[in-house]
């Protein structure tokens, strides 16, 4: 681990700290740490920035009970940039938004790229601007029942092509119960993010049953 004696800070004293939650991956915000804010963040393991529109210190959460747990720090090659991985009580922007960047500037038509976010968040729409002829908008339209047939359904084509050992085939399916399954996500009001956050505070039961084995 790199000593914070290495790390360059720029002439005012300070280092860019870019927030991540380590649960999701997602970037929560941009701020700014000087050595005292950067101690008292390792010795606390919470966020702790300097303002700098205030010119003081910053303790995350200190008022709004919205703290930054930390989990682990990573410096840049030039050591003169921070990436932060915490855990989080609350909302990281003053907004009450989970993250401060929801502002696009730009977004190219034509080189879209897939993510799961974004099919999320197009099915999200779905439910709050019902577009016509879509599947989707027809799935919440028949509502909760109609959704868990469709999932229902989608598992077991799922379990039919492994049990198959066609892989092309489940690949296919398996695409089709994470599309479904998203669909009841949203009409149930579950984010992605509750479903990694539930994950995330399980990657220790391997080493717990392990333990248990030995200790049987």
């Amino acid at each position: 681990m790199i000593d914070i004696s290495k790390l360059k800070f720029d002439e005012k004293g300070l280092i860019p700290a870019i927030v991540i939650d380590a649960a999701t991956n997602k970037v929560l915000t941009l701020a700014y740490m000087n050595e005292e804010s950067l101690k008292i963040s390792l010795e606390k393991k919470l966020t702790c920035f300097w303002s700098r529109s205030r010119q003081e210190l910053w303790l995350k959460g200190e008022t709004s009970g919205n703290y930054q747990h930390i989990i682990k720090i990573v410096a840049d090659c030039d050591s003169d940039a921070l990436l932060v991985y915490v855990k989080k009580d609350g909302p990281a922007c003053h907004t009450g938004a989970e993250s401060c960047f929801n502002n696009t500037v730009f977004e190219s038509e034509e080189e879209g790229v897939f993510s799961p976010e974004a099919l999320f968040e197009m099915i999200k729409g779905r439910k709050v601007e019902k577009k016509e002829g879509s599947y989707t908008t027809y799935l919440f339209e028949k509502g909760i029942d109609k959704i868990l047939k469709k999932v229902g359904e989608e598992c077991t084509e799922v379990i039919i092509a492994s049990k198959d050992n066609d892989k092309k085939e489940t690949i296919y399916e398996i695409a089709d119960l994470y599309y479904h399954v998203m669909v009841m996500m949203v009409e149930m009001g579950i984010d992605v993010d509750d479903v990694l956050r539930e994950l995330a505070s399980r990657h220790v039961i391997d080493k717990k049953v392990k333990q248990e084995k030995m200790t049987s």
